[in-house]
């Protein structure tokens, strides 16, 4: 067998390398690092939004107490969902992905390396917002902080793991935007943001008790009411997290090579 013919051949899909993995999500962050717009919209606008917030009920600072550990949470996400959908749709129409996949690198290696690269941002971003939410606007929380850093982080990850997975099914940009009314929107609605969930109607109430954002945002209720980790929190967090990790290999199982 000639060497070329060998060192053509992709990898398989599912497999798993550390070191293709973080090639990748080196490709990735030094990519980013020219894009000043792109680490700004990450790492400023969720702290731009929270501190819009505070003083949105500068009058009733109870208020910002009660949904801002929620929206915490929840702008990570969505910034992270919409950055990354774009971003690995870009990649795949410039013809970047056709010729990396054509490489010994498996569909597992590019979304692992995605998610390690985005997820190197939102620990970034988690923390940003984490710090200026408790130390800078005096959100008052009972637990710890770092429980509340931990599920804010967990969120990003989740918007990341979206981002990554709704990429496969957008043929331009516009369109990957156009996911987040199909995906975000409802979540936003129904995760008890706006109403306690046991008050909704039975029917919405059972949605929303199969999405994720759901239980982001009682993660952060847990640690805004309780001083100590509860049974529930752990529920919480880990729902969340196995969610993202889910979400991520339905992305390497319906990533394409090229949009048609």
């Amino acid at each position: 067998m000639s060497t070329s013919a060998a060192t053509t051949h992709p990898a398989p899909a599912g497999a798993l390398n550390l070191s293709r993995t973080t090639a990748t999500a080196s490709r990735v962050l030094r990519q980013l690092r020219h894009d000043p717009r792109t680490i700004a919209l990450m790492l400023l606008v969720p702290c731009v939004m929270l501190f819009l917030l505070r003083y949105v009920f500068d009058g009733s600072p109870r208020t910002f107490d009660n949904i801002g550990a929620s929206l915490l949470g929840i702008f990570p996400l969505i910034t992270m969902f919409l950055v990354t959908s774009i971003a690995t749709l870009r990649e795949r129409t410039s013809g970047t992905l056709e010729r990396l996949l054509a490489m010994p690198l498996g569909k597992g290696d590019l979304i692992a390396g995605y998610a390690l690269a985005f997820g190197t941002i939102a620990v970034i971003q988690s923390a940003l917002a984490t710090g200026l939410a408790l130390w800078g606007l005096g959100l008052d929380v009972i637990g710890s902080p770092w429980l509340l850093l931990l599920v804010a982080l967990l969120d990003a990850l989740l918007g990341t793991a979206l981002g990554l997975f709704v990429s496969a099914f957008a043929a331009s940009e516009f369109q990957a935007v156009q996911f987040m009314p199909a995906v975000i929107f409802p979540q936003l609605l129904l995760c008890g943001l706006f109403t306690p969930r046991q008050n909704m109607h039975p029917a919405l109430e059972a949605v929303s008790d199969v999405l994720p954002m759901s239980y982001a945002v009682d993660g952060m209720n847990e640690v805004l009411r309780h001083t100590d980790m509860t049974a529930t929190f752990v529920r919480d967090v880990l729902i969340v997290a196995g969610c993202a990790l889910l979400v991520l290999g339905l992305g390497a199982a319906t990533l394409r090579r090229r949009t048609v």
